[in-house]
């Protein structure tokens, strides 16, 4: 099977479905599409609406995305992944071989999308494979752009679409072979705007420094509410032990620098808010513009905070069932049981999430290695994560 996964794969990296803009898709698209007719399953293609595209990504409106979905049989249960992939970076930076170009090197599969996610996509075909071959017709499959560019034009309209006949959903981002991510981390973006009056730099007496107010808010921020979140805990398992705990980055990006010999009069800085599942969005929002407004009170400033993009945390019980037949399926593979914990990062199991459908995270890995140059995946977990669907398949038919 190992020589069937490299081959696969090796297909599907070699067509450049880079996001943004959105490169290839139909060719990438025309490929599963074949592929899945050509073992008996019914497929359909989406166009996701322009209007959809343009909220999502505005410079990728000429770019047309589009999602297959495959059927074979009443579905038990909807495999999922992303087709997209980041943008490759300079070539010079890439050693083992070119972006596009993969390369088969002691069990590691190397090329952009190697694990994030042809990879997968890849474990979900073996698995199609698999399943048809024994009979087996309790599955549906679909495959979806632009998580790279957070998911709305992808997963998110196909969730939305009520195309969906599963009960539940398994996504194959890399978690890795031991392990199942039940759910992930949500976020709140701030962007803080501080205003004040822009003068000449000789006579800073007759401006208002912004970048001073901006400092002295973020100050407090640093000082007061960061230490704050230290002593709330997640009761779920996370991956990494710290990404229990809610998180903020400050400045991560800025706004409002003129010249040196300028008194600004507008400064303004992201704050990049962590949720672990206990949390909501808008008790975050509150949370955040309650601090910040106490923050700036004396201030000569005006200070506005605004959202610039918001996302739930989602997590599935850990004695779902769902979740026990995946955790038996793994264990019957690997020969022990894998961990289940929460992404430290976003997911689209979200989308799925919201909309009703629990959905968990299994994928073949090694995740550290995505958006890098050299990216690759291991082809034993590939297979792995295969022989682990099947395994499901069997246990719901």
């Amino acid at each position: 099977m190992e020589n069937r996964a490299v081959e696969l794969l090796s297909q599907m990296i070699r067509i450049p479905t880079v996001n943004p803009p959105g490169e290839r898709y139909k060719d990438f698209i025309d490929f599963a599409e074949k592929y899945f007719k050509g073992l008996g399953m019914d497929v359909e293609i989406i166009e996701v609406p322009k209007p959809v595209v343009a909220k999502a990504c505005p410079d990728c409106v000429d770019h047309p995305r589009y999602i297959l979905l495959a059927r074979i049989g009443e579905p038990k249960v909807h495999f999922n992944g992303h087709y997209d992939v980041v943008p490759p970076g300079p070539e010079s930076a890439w050693n083992v071989t070119k972006p596009f170009e993969p390369r088969y090197v002691n069990g590691r599969l190397y090329g952009r999308g190697a694990v994030d996610m042809k990879g997968g996509l890849t474990a979900i075909a073996l698995a199609v494979e698999m399943a048809v071959r024994e009979g087996l017709k309790n599955f549906e499959v679909s495959f979806v752009p632009d998580e790279e560019i957070g998911g709305e034009s992808g997963a998110g309209y196909l969730a939305e679409s009520g195309k969906i006949k599963a009960p539940w959903a398994v996504i194959a981002e890399g978690s890795g072979v031991d392990n199942i991510w039940i759910g992930h981390r949500g976020l709140v973006w701030f962007l803080v705007e501080v205003y004040g009056k822009q003068v000449h730099g000789s006579t800073p007496w007759l401006g208002l420094n912004a970048f001073e107010g901006a400092v002295r808010i973020a100050n407090k921020i640093i000082d007061e509410y960061i230490p704050s979140l230290s002593s709330r805990r997640s009761k779920y398992e996370f991956e990494d032990p710290r990404g229990a705990v809610p998180t903020l980055t400050i400045g991560g990006e800025v706004r409002g620098s003129v010249k040196a010999n300028v008194v600004p009069g507008y400064f303004a800085f992201t704050l990049d808010r962590r949720l672990i599942p206990e949390e909501s969005v808008e008790e975050v929002k509150k949370e955040v513009e309650e601090f910040i407004r106490k923050a700036a009170a004396g201030l000569e400033h005006r200070v506005e905070v605004k959202v610039i993009n918001e996302s739930e945390a989602a997590v599935v019980p850990p004695d779902h069932p769902l979740v026990k037949a995946l955790e038996n399926a793994v264990a019957k593979v690997r020969g022990k049981p894998p961990r289940k914990t929460v992404c430290i990062g976003g997911l689209d199991a979200r989308f799925f999430i919201r909309r009703g459908i629990p959905t968990v995270t299994y994928g073949p890995g090694p995740e550290f290695t995505a958006h890098a140059p050299d990216e690759y995946v291991e082809i034993s977990q590939v297979v792995d994560t295969a022989r682990s669907y099947l395994e499901l398949l069997r246990a719901l038919r």
